[in-house]
Parts: structure tokens; sequence; C-alpha cells
């Protein structure tokens, strides 16, 4: 358990000191930090340093600091780091063939087959599935009696409830309404697989996935693959013989059910493998929309005199469309955009990248080589917050974000969506999603602190995902009068 401890320091690579048995990640393992946390302070260790050495139990790891590095490894240099380190159980479907997890060369059969569901044309047809969402969550706002004070309420909960009906329509083809039924099914099985109580079953899964195959664990939980499995064929069975189209993703499945070439080797466009791909949308979408929305009001809450510069915006763009929100409207919000990627910096959905060496690698004006196998991360956390790239990183400062200074700043520094081939899929889906729920929320309502408000933030330390402590945040929202404005 030891006798690779001196692995990265043989190589001249400095190395986080490890412990016998347990290696670099003794405060993971116990649930004192998140692996995100962790990262982070390794990058901030490693200062002036391109990489540095660390190891989960008595196996190196490679944490990669330099931002040139970061992009050959995420763009230039794909080919040699085209897979993704966690592997789930094979036997485990639903977490194994999906976009997020499976390995080249059916990833790149899959993303290529995927990649139409997420383009401008295919999202402006689905504006209005996500419109209806939208109209819920207003409506539901409506209803609180908002007027004089306004009300304290869990945004936190408000943004999840409008992404399960988000996903359940365009993934599932299911026209719910969380706000009227808060304990839907849906809802149940998204708290359910980023439930603190399965943080370290998903950090075993990630680090320890001999004890999946011995154990049976499954990356989204065996009670949400039974869930999902019911609901998918029912509404499988139910599309094919109406022939609805409903431009959803259900639609490209039932597509490449139909039309698919001749299965490739550890994958079929039937069962478990079709139903993946619905499976991780569903649960990539469902947590970090929710609480990246939830942290943009938080922080607006905060910073008023920058809500109300948003909210101008946002009500000028309605007047010049009539009231119409169209897929225009909501990408011309430049406002609306530094505000989500200044939130994103602050309180990136995913904390690091993680990366596998397919092929031994010579890293480029270095005597580093990489040997094949060895699992790469990027810890996105140590770049957003390097003062280096982003002066006083603690400070809400969506101005980071305006055209001159993203020119002025290095590339691949900035990464809350991934980038290069393997980046996320669905940006364009998630910022529309986003979008359209804090305009429909801030063109009538105002948010503020209350005195169940955390300040400063504090992330739960036992989380996957960025994460509020008790995974709660309280605002008080209040409806505006126009007058007012």
């Amino acid at each position: 358990m030891t006798r690779k401890f001196k692995y990265w320091k043989k190589r001249g690579v400095s190395e986080i000191p490890p412990i016998p048995f347990l290696g670099s990640f003794v405060e993971c393992i116990f649930m004192k930090k998140s692996t995100g946390q962790l990262l982070k302070e390794f990058y901030d260790e490693a200062v002036g340093q391109p990489y540095v050495g660390f190891f989960v139990f008595d196996k190196p790891f490679l944490l990669i600091r330099d931002h040139k590095l970061v992009k050959n490894i995420l763009v230039k240099d794909f080919d040699h780091f085209s897979d993704r380190y966690f592997t789930p159980d094979k036997k485990d479907r639903l977490g194994y063939a999906n976009l997020f997890f499976v390995k080249n060369p059916v990833w790149k059969m899959l993303r290529l087959k995927m990649t139409p569901f997420f383009t401008p044309r295919k999202l402006k047809k689905m504006v209005d599935l996500i419109k209806e969402c939208a109209k819920n969550l207003s409506d539901y706002l409506d209803l609180q009696n908002l007027e004089d004070k306004g009300k304290i309420i869990d945004v936190k909960e408000l943004a999840t409830k409008f992404t399960t009906d988000v996903i359940g329509s365009t993934a599932f083809g299911l026209d719910m309404n969380s706000f009227k039924d808060p304990n839907a099914e849906f809802r149940k099985h998204g708290v359910m697989m980023f439930d603190t109580d399965r943080s370290f079953e998903l950090i075993v899964i990630s680090f320890i996935p001999i004890l999946c195959r011995l154990t049976g664990m499954t990356v989204l939980g065996k009670q949400t693959d039974a869930f999902l499995r019911k609901v998918f064929w029912e509404m499988i069975i139910q599309r094919e013989k109406s022939g609805e189209i409903r431009n959803d993703l259900l639609d490209i499945l039932i597509d490449l059910k139909r039309n698919h070439d001749e299965n490739i080797k550890d994958f079929k466009f039937d069962g478990d493998d079709l139903l993946a791909q619905a499976a991780v949308f569903f649960a990539a979408a469902y947590e970090t929309t929710a609480t990246t929305i939830s942290f943009t009001l938080y922080e607006l809450a905060l910073h008023p005199e920058i809500q109300n510069i948003l909210r101008e915006e946002i009500i000028q763009e309605l007047a010049k469309s009539d009231g119409n929100i169209t897929y225009e409207m909501i990408m011309s919000l430049s406002c609306l955009d530094m505000v989500l990627f200044e939130v994103m910096r602050i309180y990136p959905p995913i904390e690091y990248l993680q990366r596998v060496t397919t092929k031994t690698y010579k890293v480029p004006n270095s005597d580093l080589v990489i040997e094949k196998g060895t699992p790469i991360f990027i810890s996105v956390r140590g770049l957003h917050y390097d003062p280096q790239y982003f002066p006083d990183p603690n400070k809400f400062d969506p101005e980071r974000f305006n055209e001159e200074n993203k020119r002025n700043r290095p590339s691949f520094v900035h990464l809350p969506f991934g980038e290069g081939p393997h980046g996320c899929i669905g940006i364009r889906m998630a910022f529309l999603e986003m979008k359209l729920a804090l305009v429909k929320i801030l063109s009538k309502f105002e948010v503020a602190p209350c005195e169940k408000t955390l300040i400063p933030m504090k992330l739960d330390p036992t989380a996957i995902l960025t994460m509020p402590l008790g995974k709660v945040i309280y605002l008080n929202i209040r409806k505006i009068n126009l007058e007012e404005l």
C-alpha cells in the first residue's frame, strides 16, 4: 500500500504527502471535505508549478495546473485523453453505457448521434416546452401573496421543482407540475440521486470501482434505476403507438432505436443502453442547473445594484418583443450571460474534470512522460479562484466576463461546462433553461436576503456536486410594482 509513494518524486514531480493505506485523500474518505474542495487545496499548495502528484490509496494521480497543458489534454492532444477515468460497473448499464461515462469508440458514435438534440434549431422548437414549465414557476409565485413585504422562500427548492418539470417534459415527454405536486416521483428520485446519504457510495463508485462490482452499487441508485425503466418504456411504447412528435429527447431515442446502424461492441440501441442516454440527461441536468439558478438568485439578493441592472435589461428586451419570450430574445441577454458565467465561476457545478491517459504521453517542453492508465485531474475550482486569472477571486463581479476582459484572459481557465470534445453537450440547453427561469422571476419579483439567509455562503463538504450547506437557500421574494421601476 505504500510502495508507489515515491512514484512522482522519481519523475521529478512534486507531490502531496500521502498517508499509508489512504494516500492523499484522507479527508474525502472520511467525508470532511468534498473532492472538489480538496483538489482546490492541492492546486493552491502547488502554486507556480504546472502539475502536482497525489495518491488515492496507493494509486498515483496527476493534478494539472498549467492552463496551456489543460488545453492540450482537453483539446489539442485529446486522442491521448479521450476517456474519463471513472468507470462504473459494466453490469450497471444506466451508469456505464451513457454518454458521460462510456468509453471510445462508443462515446464518439453516441456523441455524434446525440448532438442534433442540442442544436439551436432543435432548442428553438423546445422553447415552448420549457416556457410552460417556467409559467408554472411564475404562477406558483403569484399564488404566494408576495406583495408588500414579500415572503421567505427556499429558492433551491423552487429551482429544483422547475428543473424537474423541464427534464420530465424535454427528456421523458411528461407534462408535470412539481409546484402543484411536490411529492411527484420524478422529484423524489431527483433528490435521492445526489442525496448526501449517497455521497460515500458515489465516492466508492468513482474511486474504488472494484467495490461496486462486489456490492452491486449503481451510479443512480437501484430504486431510481427501476423507476426510470418503468417511466421510460411506458412513454416509448405510448409515443410509438400515437406517433406524436414533441421535439424532445424521446423523439431522438426512438429514431435511434428504429434507424440505428448495427449494434457495436459494448453497446446496443435498445434496453438499458438506450435508456441510459435519458437517464444521464436527468442526472446531469437536474441538480447542476437548479443549483446555478439558486446561487444566481442568492448573489443577486446580496448585490441589489446588479439585480436592478439585470432586471432593466430583461424588461427592455421583453418590451421589444411585446412580452413574447423567444429563443432569440433569451439569447440576447448579455448582462444575464455575464451574471451566469460569474456565478458558475464562484460555484462551479462540477468542481473538477477527470481523464485517463489512453496511451503514453510526453508532456511538451518537459521531461515528464505520463504512463498509459494514469488518472489526470483538473481542478475547475482551483482555476476559477486563481488570482492570476481572476483578481480578488472571492468578489462577485460579472464584469469579469465583458468582452474586453474575456479577450485579455487566457483560455481554459474558466471551465464550468468542461471544454473540448468531452465538453458538456447540453450547454445551450442549460443556458436556455436557466435564463428562462430567471427572466420569469426577475421580471416580476425582487429577491433580498432575510434572517434565514446564510451569509457568507457555506458549501456542503459531503456533497458530490457544489451544494449549499443544508441544501437550502432562503431568500425573501417580493412582488414588484412596475411603477417602482
